[in-house]
């Protein structure tokens, strides 16, 4: 199937406003019912591609496009559409905000990131109130991407409503204020989320000897040296990181972590929430900067990767051009790019650990408390791509990452044919199970957060190697390979009640068909199409070789254009002198595109030898006939 991420996004729309919008009213709630994690997965199917992508965008009402405004129609025309996204807005802030009242005039917002409905138990039990009242770090990094997005509409639909309330049309004049109402509840809610991120990330040190030691070395070592000898080389290649983990990170640090001592292995990244005993962070005056957590201070490859996709949306170019952040939410934001850095060139390094065969080849990935799963292997691809995104990537490195992304749509089923009894199944559905050591502290049995987006993974780390590669040969490779792995997505879309949704795993797994959306899915398949944009959006990749044909050939044609001219009279305005010029016009573009469309500069340089040919035979012609 091909990736058309504008039908495909506008489809999704449609799909979005038919089961969720009725009468004037959202329905929150999808699939496992309602939380502030699914609740803004849901908002954000609507409101990422509207902040990501221009042609999507709805803060200028006036610049709305046409085929996005008829999508829409649902939530009203013009101006319209964006009061009752910040009338959305405000339901979702009500539901997941706990209001304080510090004294007779003053009241205070505290967010609520709980997991509620996403959270299950192990062993057959049942989540206590308490434990379902949890926060986990997708809370943070999904209120994170929620918060910019909003905050990126609503400053810039504020102008418009203002330039309305100005002339005093009542509509606006009740909205302007209403919209700075929300920002600053937003705001809010955003720091609690920075400060949330910022005091779930761990650093790990363990003995060779341990378990967790062994486990580690396990796939470090691929060439079956001495462990003494493994933990040395390692330890030279992740002395930068290691350093700057000792002397840089400063704000909540995990407690009890040697990082001096020679000999030790360390893994850095985040656990699935705030962990116990995280320092405080005293300069922000919220009880999510002090409360204790329960965490064990151990990294979740899963959580890392959720929580480096949430702070790429907070350091990205847009959010800094646009000023969105405070002083103290910038003071955050500098501490979560530094943990951003320092988790990425940490696993990134570990995946291409050695002189031989990686470890990420070695799949599946085993963890450091011994689990195994494809989906691991899947996770550090992940970071690695994030990584290489993020700095100078070479295509050594992206044409062996090709293979493993092709292996693990194999293994997964996404490319593969499906078999009896087949284990891959469980990685779809029901997920893969992650345990939550530390959440049975608050008297409950201990939770399990389930993960089941291995197909959308798969297909956004691939569109970013694509975007990445150089060599034509794995762009193509790996663009067959997103296409293939969109095929499996879209076979699993709805095809009855909330039909263009996701997920109906069932088309292809079997089991039993839930006839209602998953938000988490769904908005995972807009952030694959909101990545093929970005790729779309870039100059096609060049071929060196192209760019040398097409100067060849301006050259001749140039030379050749010359050449006509300069029998061409000046007083001769026949058709021969409205050829030329249409010719030199060609030329001059082709010159100018050269560099960045060799194959366009091809083309006109072509049709242009072809125009110069026929002006020379029509002229020898003439001459033998006379």
């Amino acid at each position: 199937m091909r990736i058309q991420p504008r039908q495909q996004i506008l489809g999704i729309w449609r799909s979005l406003l038919t089961a969720c919008y009725s009468d004037g009213a959202w329905e929150w709630g999808g699939r496992g019912g309602s939380n502030s994690i699914s609740d803004a997965e849901q908002l954000l199917c609507l409101l990422y591609p509207a902040t990501e992508i221009d042609g999507f965008a709805l803060d200028r009402p006036e610049h709305i496009a046409d085929d996005v405004r008829a999508v829409l129609a649902p939530l009203g025309a013009g101006w319209r559409i964006g009061e009752n996204i910040v009338d959305i807005l405000e339901q979702y802030i009500d539901r997941y905000t706990e209001v304080v009242e510090v004294n007779a005039e003053t009241k205070k917002d505290l967010p609520v990131f709980a997991a509620g409905s996403y959270l299950t138990a192990t062993g057959g039990a049942y989540p206590t109130d308490a434990q379902r009242g949890l926060d986990v770090v997708d809370s943070y990094s999904m209120s994170l991407t929620l918060c910019l997005a909003a905050l990126k509409f609503l400053r810039s639909f504020h102008g418009p409503i203002a330039e309305l309330a100005s002339r005093r049309i009542r509509d606006a004049v009740e909205l302007a204020p209403r919209i700075q109402d929300l920002d600053a509840r937003i705001n809010t809610r955003l720091t609690a989320a920075m400060v949330g991120l910022v005091r779930s990330f761990v650093v790990q040190t363990v003995t060779p000897e341990s378990a967790e030691g062994q486990a580690m070395l396990s796939m470090l070592n691929q060439t079956g040296a001495p462990d003494d000898a493994v933990v040395e080389a390692v330890w030279h290649r992740l002395e930068r990181v290691r350093v700057r983990l000792r002397n840089d990170v400063t704000l909540s640090k995990t407690p009890g972590v040697d990082l001096y001592a020679e000999g030790l292995l360390f893994e850095c990244g985040w656990s699935w929430s705030m962990v116990r005993e995280a320092a405080p962070i005293d300069f922000v005056d919220m009880p999510i900067a002090e409360t204790p957590g329960y965490a064990v201070a151990r990294p979740y490859l899963h959580f890392t990767v959720v929580a480096l996709d949430g702070i790429n949306d907070l350091t990205s170019a847009r959010t800094r051009e646009l000023d969105l952040l405070d002083d103290q939410q910038r003071r955050l934001a500098e501490a979560l790019q530094l943990r951003w850095d320092l988790a990425q060139r940490y696993w990134s390094a570990v995946a291409r650990f050695g002189s031989g065969r990686w470890p990420l080849e070695d799949i599946p990935w085993r963890t450091s408390d011994g689990e195994e799963s494809d989906y691991f292997s899947l996770s550090v691809s992940a970071v690695l791509m994030q990584d290489l995104l993020n700095r100078e990537a070479s295509d050594d490195d992206l044409t062996r990452a090709a293979p493993i992304f092709d292996e693990l749509a194999r293994r997964g089923r996404v490319i593969s044919r499906v078999t009896e009894g087949d284990p891959a199944r469980a990685m779809h559905t029901p997920g893969v199970h992650l345990r939550l050591f530390g959440s049975e502290e608050l008297g409950g049995p201990m939770l399990a957060w389930t993960v089941s987006d291995y197909a959308t993974v798969l297909l956004k780390r691939t569109l970013q190697a694509a975007r990445l590669s150089g060599n034509m040969d794995t762009r193509d490779e790996l663009l067959a390979l997103a296409q293939t792995t969109m095929d499996h997505l879209d076979r699993r879309a709805f095809r009855d009640g909330p039909v263009g949704l996701w997920d109906d795993p069932c088309r292809i797994f079997g089991g039993e068909q839930i006839l209602e959306p998953s938000w988490y899915l769904t908005e995972r398949v807009v952030e694959c199409l909101v990545a093929a944009a970005r790729m779309y959006g870039e100059p096609p990749l060049r071929s060196p070789a192209l760019v040398v044909r097409a100067m060849e050939l301006l050259t001749e044609a140039e030379h050749l254009l010359n050449r006509e001219l300069l029998e061409l009279s000046e007083r001769d305005v026949s058709s021969n002198r409205t050829a030329l010029a249409l010719v030199e016009q060609r030329l001059q573009r082709a010159r100018r595109l050269i560099d960045e469309r060799p194959g366009t500069a091809l083309s006109l340089v072509t049709q242009a030898l072809l125009e110069l040919d026929e002006l020379a035979y029509a002229r020898s012609d003439a001459t033998r006939s006379m």
